[in-house]
């Protein structure tokens, strides 16, 4: 790859990664339509590795908190908020871990890595995300979120392997409807994204384990850098705007995104 590509690519993963708009989707994207050269699942690997550092950074003292009382949960020392919590993300992980295994057993992963499925997924979970926005409550704190709410958010995180979806953008969607405010509906998915992505860490060790590609050391340190930095920005902006903003200029974006890949189809 060329520095360009190697810049666009690790600023496109630390920016879309947080962002309800399918950091996967623009990963895909730029080499299909700009014909460029695949980058490899050892860069994918660096950058998603670059975003998971930052988001763990980024809610390094909440993250501290769950371990910690979820610890003193399994040594009897009673049950708290952050123990639940920690209960709730480990357990929500686990539909998007088994969904992501069988798709990578039957190599449909590889099938919808196609412009016309992330079309399809850009606009109709686009249009479910500005529905959920709209019409949801917007009530429940975070610290009222239980097992059956977790477990509901976690099965919609699973729907999010398929390309164009969005993680982010679909477990907020499902948190939405659900009647939680934004910024909780935004901090579980946010939380939710460290195990699934550690979860899903043994795919791409064997990924790389049977790619016979040359490791490029320094474009896959660069990447890690550069994804790590923009997600931390994107991060705390996000969290910052939208309370205030809502979700509609991300549902806006994504139906203009799918129109206008619609065309090029």
């Amino acid at each position: 790859m060329d520095i360009i590509q190697i810049i666009a690519l690790s600023l496109i993963q630390g920016i879309t990664e947080f962002l309800p708009i399918s950091s996967s989707a623009h990963l895909i994207l730029p080499a299909q339509l700009l014909d460029w050269p695949d980058q490899g699942i050892a860069f994918d690997a660096a950058v998603h590795i670059g975003t998971l550092a930052a988001v763990m950074l980024y809610f390094r003292k909440d993250i501290w908190l769950l371990i910690r009382d979820w610890t003193l949960s399994l040594a009897g020392k009673g049950t708290t908020q952050h123990s639940k919590m920690a209960w709730y993300v480990g357990l929500a992980t686990f539909p998007a871990v088994i969904f992501g295994f069988w798709m990578k057993a039957a190599g449909v992963d590889k099938m919808l890595r196609s412009t016309t499925v992330i079309m399809i997924t850009t606009l109709l979970f686009g249009a479910l995300m500005g529905v959920a926005d709209y019409f949801g409550k917007r009530k429940i704190p975070l610290e009222k979120i239980n097992l059956k709410t977790a477990m509901m958010i976690g099965f919609a995180q699973a729907v999010s392997l398929i390309p164009g979806t969005s993680r982010s953008g679909i477990t907020i969607t499902a948190a939405l409807m659900l009647g939680f405010k934004r910024e909780a509906a935004s901090r579980f998915s946010f939380l939710m994204s460290i195990p699934v992505t550690l979860g899903a860490s043994p795919l791409v060790i064997l990924d790389l384990i049977k790619s016979t590609e040359v490791i490029m050391w320094g474009e896959l340190v660069s990447g890690a850098l550069l994804s790590g930095v923009s997600a931390m920005l994107c991060i705390h902006f996000f969290l910052g705007m939208i309370s205030r903003m809502g979700l509609m200029p991300f549902v806006v974006y994504r139906l203009g995104l799918g129109l206008l890949l619609l065309y090029f189809i």
